[in-house]
């Protein structure tokens, strides 16, 4: 049960993390408000009489000050720069207070233009830019802080229900018509309002009379792989198989997620669907490029990747979860930071999860003001992959991660480490084309989504699932996926128009050998199944030659010492001969240094170093410490170095060996190059073998020196 226990609490693949703010919570004096663009929390209370705090999740923004209470607080936000406080009390009027040099006692405000105008909200689009949005359109101001006053720039009209605003891209979408559904984005730059084509977001079911469908707290804007999206959250009615008007009222509600990919120059496009099969309350945050669907019924979230392999009718694409739908990671608050609690109780509580009291904004953050907490919400990838059943997918999936290379390289080890039916079959493994892993999480109904998650042995089963070994194909796969990306990462280095690769993670030869490959190899449980293990390594390097990737000398060796160990030398020369394995200095070395166990290896080193064309040194020095002297000076004479040669080298070598007639024939034919080169047989003082010079004279006389060899 405590094994069961521990396997649940590592199957959390989402958590609220640990760097959350805490504040004053909400309460009849205190009103809680919240800037997405600058991440700050201000608790006001009493309207600023009795003091503002303001935190944020880091120390620059933190500050604490009063202000006159002139009414309630309907909005309030710094400038980017934390200079100018902007706030709204009434629906006609921001005022304004600076923080240059301290708070500043004196407030200025600006009306909105219209005397039936009324603001809807605003938003600092930049240092000193701010826009008014009010139900009659756009006002686009300058903020001059030293004078206290401000500049209109741009206005725009248009009956506006309803906006939402992307910080970080400077993007404000308005919704107009009677139904809402007609969006109007506008991109906010240098002082400039750049209006992009309208486009209708679609109704499932027109109410009679027509009133307001599409509502703000149904639409989002965000960033995903680069991309501007519209995120709309709508309820499908789910017909039922009568015709009517009323049984399509009756029929069962469900919800479904619409990505509009927005543009410039052309209308929003819808382009991906997230199916979620429920009903009730929802909220979507962003996460490193993934949506996250939180269901308040069942308390889980769903997880999607709309860069995942789906179905498509040729128009949009149609996602489910990529894993079985999980509840957040259970959080343990502290006493600190909520105000339900007295002394006389614990120290830390298990926060409410999934509470009606959570507000979400984009991208990630989480607020409950109640508890007076702000929470950023993390991924957590190493419990995925027992979660996500097919491999290939999920290492497409963790190549979008950031900081993912340590599971991907955890993946690639499991999916090498074979289970019992696969260590007694190998053959039948190695070359069975059967997908062994499963599809996408299918659709599932709201009642069974809920007791699976709920269930530990449903979990525990899917785990269970997820950890069966991959065929050799499906690993040959992942290897081509891997180098893929690594291949374009080479070319992106050289090549500007090579594909953007800034969202991938990139695992080379030396990741994959160090954490992978090498101790797969040195498994105790694998190493008598050494047929799986050349197969794998060599299917990496097939991988790597498909792609044109120069295949590092340390790969090649795995592959030997593998060969060699289990006494597989036929195969291995077959593979050298055949050139199975590229030449390379670091690979004949270790060939020459298997000479003891397999004499055969010495020549078939020697015949790979004089392949490689670069290794006329260390041919010279394997033959002479074999005292193939005579074989070394054929080789010399025949690659044309015979001028560059040391004659001491050689003498030295041939004296050592204590055959005469062998010492005679070297020093003879260095007799002959000097004569050649110097017009006399004599050596040059400078290469030192006056020693060598006297041997032979103590063996063959002194009429022996300078005269030609003896046929």
């Amino acid at each position: 049960m405590a094994a069961s226990s521990e396997i649940l609490e590592n199957t959390f693949y989402m958590e609220l993390g640990k760097d959350s703010v805490n504040f004053e919570p909400v309460s009849k004096m205190t009103s809680v408000y919240f800037d997405d663009a600058n991440l700050q929390v201000f608790t006001v209370r009493l309207g600023g009489a009795t003091g503002v705090t303001v935190k944020g999740p880091t120390e620059r923004g933190n500050m604490t000050f009063r202000m006159e209470d002139k009414g309630k607080i309907e909005s309030i936000k710094f400038s980017p720069d934390l200079r100018v406080l902007a706030l709204q009390r009434s629906q006609t009027t921001v005022e304004f207070i600076n923080f240059i040099e301290g708070m500043d006692s004196m407030e200025y405000s600006q009306a909105c233009k219209g005397k039936t105008t009324r603001i809807l909200g605003f938003c600092w689009t930049g240092l000193n830019e701010i826009l008014f949005v009010t139900d009659h359109g756009l006002e686009l101001y300058q903020v001059i802080a030293e004078k206290r006053t401000l500049k209109l720039i741009r206005t725009h009209s248009a009956a506006i229900n309803w906006f939402v605003y992307l910080p970080g891209s400077a993007v404000v979408l308005l919704s107009t018509g009677t139904l809402g559904n007609v969006l109007l984005p506008f991109f906010i730059k240098s002082g400039n309002l750049v209006k992009a084509p309208k486009f209708e977001v679609d109704i499932p079911l027109i109410p009679k009379p027509a009133k307001l469908c599409l509502l703000e707290r149904d639409v989002s804007l965000a960033v995903i792989y680069g991309q501007l999206h519209v995120i709309v959250l709508r309820q499908q009615q789910r017909v039922s198989s009568q015709s009517s008007q009323q049984s399509r009222v009756s029929g069962h509600s469900t919800a479904e997620v619409c990505l509009y990919q927005l543009h410039r120059e052309s209308p929003a496009r819808k382009t991906d669907v997230l199916r979620l099969e429920l009903s009730g309350r929802f909220a979507v945050n962003i996460v490193d490029n993934l949506l996250i669907v939180h269901h308040q019924a069942s308390k889980t979230s769903m997880l999607f990747d709309i860069k995942l392999a789906t179905d498509s009718d040729g128009y949009v694409n149609y996602h489910y979860p990529v894993c079985v739908p999980m509840s957040i990671k259970p959080f343990l608050l502290s006493r600190g930071s909520a105000s339900s609690l007295v002394l006389n109780e614990p120290a830390e509580i298990f926060c409410d999860l999934y509470s009606s009291n959570w507000v979400v904004f984009q991208p990630n953050v989480i607020i409950d003001a109640k508890l007076g907490c702000l929470w950023f919400i993390e991924l957590t990838l190493q419990p995925l992959i027992n979660l996500m059943h097919n491999k290939l997918q999920l290492i497409h999936f963790l190549l979008q991660r950031r900081d993912s290379k340590m599971t991907i390289l955890s993946v690639c080890r499991l999916v090498l480490t074979p289970t019992q039916a696969a260590v007694s079959n190998s053959a039948t493994m190695a070359t069975d084309s059967q997908q062994v892993m499963q599809g996408p999480v299918p659709c599932l109904e709201a009642q069974k989504l809920t007791s699976e998650i709920t269930s530990p042995t449903s979990v525990l089963s899917s785990l269970a699932l997820g950890t069966q070994q991959c065929t050799l194909r499906d690993i040959a796969n992942i290897f081509d996926k891997l180098n893929y990306v690594y291949k374009s990462y080479l070319d992106s280095k050289n090549t500007p128009q090579a594909p953007d690769l800034n969202n991938y993670v990139v695992v080379d030869q030396s990741d994959l050998y160090t954490h992978v490959l090498s101790l797969f190899v040195d498994d105790e449980e694998i190493t008598h199944n050494y047929k799986f293990v050349v197969s794998v390594v060599m299917e990496y390097i097939r991988s790597l030659n498909q792609h044109h990737i120069q295949v590092q000398h340390y790969l090649y060796e795995l592959i030997i010492n593998t060969l060699v160990r289990n006494g597989c030398f036929y195969q291995l020369h077959q593979m050298m001969q055949y050139h199975v394995l590229s030449d390379s200095k670091p690979l004949a070395c270790l060939l020459l240094s298997l000479e003891s166990v397999y004499p055969p290896a010495h020549q078939l080193a020697l015949d790979m170093l004089k392949r490689v064309t670069t290794a006329n040194e260390e041919i010279i020095e394997v033959l002479l410490s074999t005292n193939q002297l005579l074989p070394a000076l054929r080789f010399v004479r025949s690659v044309g170095q015979v001028d560059q040669l040391s004659a001491r080298k050689f003498l030295e070598a041939a004296m050592n060996t204590k055959d005469d007639m062998l010492f005679y024939t070297v020093f003879k034919f260095f007799e002959q190059r000097n004569l050649r080169l110097r017009g006399k047989p004599d050596f040059p003082k400078g290469e030192h073998c006056e020693s060598f010079a006297r041997h032979f004279e103590s063996v063959f006389g002194a009429d022996a020196l300078g005269q030609p060899p003896s046929a």
